[in-house]
């Protein structure tokens, strides 16, 4: 019974953990989504950034409201583990580190996208919006990383080294 209650909690937590890192990110970089995606974030997350801003207003022009509102929700919903038995620094870290974990595999899954939408339609409403997402990313990237026969492979580079970060953490936490 406790694994379904956890699959129900993760499910919900990891949704709304991933639409306040993304809203984070968003506005880190200074990118206006399109209406029906920035309506469906700001709707979905309001409830929460906006109590936020009260205490944690921004600074630098980062939007520290929404990161660590998310933080938030993954402590919240990692605290389902107290119910067998783990202690309060267990729970601190294993969020730390699942709120790290979805960092990393937010940025692998927006070039994932981004690699999609280039084979099947470059031209679609979304493809400027998460082409101008992985920007900060792929960038200092593409510097280095040399076209190969007209292809761009630092997509490729990038989610070699997410998951060199991921290997990485898994090898700090112990819940790798």
């Amino acid at each position: 019974m406790f694994r379904i209650v956890q699959l129900i909690i993760d499910a919900a937590v990891s949704i709304l953990g991933g639409v306040l890192l993304l809203r984070f990110w968003m506005q880190a970089i200074r990118v206006r989504p399109p209406q029906s995606v920035g309506q469906f974030i700001f709707t979905l997350s309001d409830w929460l950034v906006r109590p936020l801003r009260r205490i944690v207003p921004g600074v630098g022009g980062y939007d520290w409201a929404s990161l660590i509102g998310a933080f938030i929700v993954v402590l919240l919903g990692t605290s389902i583990y107290l119910a067998i038995g783990m202690s309060g620094q267990g729970i601190v870290l294993m969020a730390l580190y699942r709120f790290l974990t979805w960092i990393i595999y937010g940025f692998i899954a927006l070039l994932i996208i981004e690699a999609i939408f280039s084979w099947v339609n470059p031209h679609a409403p979304l493809a400027p919006f998460v082409r101008a997402l992985n920007d900060p990313i792929l960038r200092p990237l593409r510097r280095v990383v040399p076209l190969v026969g007209g292809l761009d492979l630092s997509l490729l580079v990038a989610v070699i080294l997410l998951q060199i970060a991921k290997i990485i953490l898994d090898n700090i936490f112990p819940f790798g």
